[in-house]
């Protein structure tokens, strides 16, 4: 049984709870919640909350024709932008979250270099966030870099190191303007991670400065 250390915060958790996050995020969110129970639990937990709070709330005024209008939006815009929710049941071996938007397999993923033998996937998600599947070969540390934002890197196969901590699968690291690192990934599997961000990272090496533009991170 994987044992999982690394939990979202409750912040994370309300927020997507209440669906006020970047689709990127509310990936990465509902993957952990497919392979976590402690945290499945809490999200469940601040989603009673919700429906608490919208039942003894006032109700409110609705202008003429706001129903009409709702249902057009929602037949010209799709449904809101939050994530697959929550099955607890793999799909081959991506969580069922994942498989929706990058296949069932890790070995159907459209896996493109960025150098340094470190494999992505950019998966496709609305504004405010990028999300991406990252394939860390086992011993291989990514560039040494820092955050201009927040950072969840959401462990799904093999595990890596850095200056904080081991993170290894169902593990979320939670990085922000304030952590500089550079994650190694562990000998034996390949580390393949889920990373969303919400601004580009802050590469401390000119190489990696240089090619960032090309590779969108």
């Amino acid at each position: 049984m994987t044992t999982i250390r690394h939990h979202l915060t409750d912040d994370l958790l309300m927020s997507y709870a209440a669906g006020a996050l970047p689709e990127a995020f509310g990936l990465v969110v509902a993957v952990h919640l497919s392979m976590c129970d402690e945290c499945r639990a809490r999200a469940e937990s601040y989603d009673g909350v919700g429906g608490a709070v919208l039942e003894g709330a006032a109700p409110a005024e609705m202008a003429p024709g706001a129903f009409e209008g709702a249902l057009a939006r929602i037949r010209d815009e799709g449904a809101p932008q939050r994530a697959p929710v929550r099955s607890a049941r793999p799909r081959r071996d991506l969580p069922a979250p994942l498989a929706d938007y990058a296949g069932d397999s890790f070995g159907t993923v459209p896996w493109k270099r960025v150098g340094g033998g470190v494999s992505q996937a950019v998966l496709v998600t609305g504004d405010g966030a990028t999300a991406r599947l990252l394939r860390i070969p086992a011993g291989i540390a990514v560039p040494d870099h820092g955050h201009r934002g927040t950072e969840l890197t959401l462990v799904l196969q093999g595990a890596f190191r850095d200056e904080t901590d081991r993170f290894g699968p169902g593990d979320v690291e939670v990085a922000d303007e304030q952590l500089d690192h550079q994650p190694v990934a562990e000998a034996g599997a390949d580390c393949i991670c889920l990373a969303a961000t919400d601004a580009p990272l802050r590469f401390n090496g000119w190489i990696p400065r240089i090619a960032q533009p090309f590779l969108g991170i």
